[in-house]
């Protein structure tokens, strides 16, 4: 088999292993790291990873129309994605659909707060909505973990409290991942893997928004998982 540049080089297309197809619709839906402005400033895409991945695949896929959609909302639970779930997903009829959440309620938990979504209470809400998803859309699926950009070990630290729960969302996560037979973004252990190298205020100001370089290692490992 001729290599890629050969390819290229002899002006034959490759084949392509990029999942999204002409006229596919992706949606993207979240707390406020999907959102990162989309509602605002940077609507309607927000200035976070789902505007870095639709970028480039802008960049290196112009000849495929594909519709974008981002209905992170700042905040959200699980509980609250439900709440809204026919509206912001099941009536766009989305042919991918990417769900990134966890973190707020890995934090309400931990401030048993009224609104608190244990991690019993997150696989059933989870699992819910992606039965949902399943009987009325043909979507295919792409879950990003929750993730905190921290290595604290104090065991007197809240950040420390975080890194200690979080691993049962994960496995929420992973087990939706099994039983839904989704892709899955292990955005989490990609970020772990930053800071054995590097700080963490390259990624982000504190360990749940990243900055412009936090977004791109999220949209890295999201394109990486769609054969971009």
């Amino acid at each position: 088999m001729l290599a890629h540049a050969t390819l290229i080089r002899y002006g034959i297309a490759p084949m392509s292993k990029f999942l999204f197809q002409n006229n596919n619709t992706v949606l993207f839906i979240g707390d406020s790291i999907t959102d990162a402005g989309r509602r605002a400033q940077a609507a309607p895409l927000g200035e976070g990873y789902v505007k870095l991945a639709i970028d480039l695949v802008t960049a290196r896929y112009p000849e495929r129309k594909i519709r974008f959609i981002n209905k992170g909302i700042g905040g959200n639970t699980v509980r609250e994605l439900a709440n809204r779930w026919h509206d912001d997903v099941i009536r766009h009829r989305p042919d991918w659909l990417s769900i990134m959440i966890g973190i707020n309620d890995l934090h309400r938990a931990l401030v048993n707060a009224s609104e608190m979504v244990t991690p019993e209470q997150f696989q059933e809400l989870y699992r819910n909505i992606l039965d949902t998803t399943r009987q009325a859309t043909k979507a295919r699926v792409i879950l990003i973990d929750p993730f905190y950009i921290s290595q604290d070990r104090d065991h007197h630290s809240w950040r420390n409290k975080v890194l200690e729960i979080l691993p049962r969302y994960l496995d929420v996560v992973r087990k939706m991942t099994r039983e839904f037979k989704t892709l899955h973004v292990r955005s989490h252990e990609a970020f772990q893997q930053q800071l054995r190298y590097r700080e963490a205020d390259r990624f982000c100001p504190e360990p749940v928004h990243p900055n412009l370089s936090g977004h791109i290692v999220i949209a890295h490992e999201f394109l990486r998982s769609v054969g971009w």
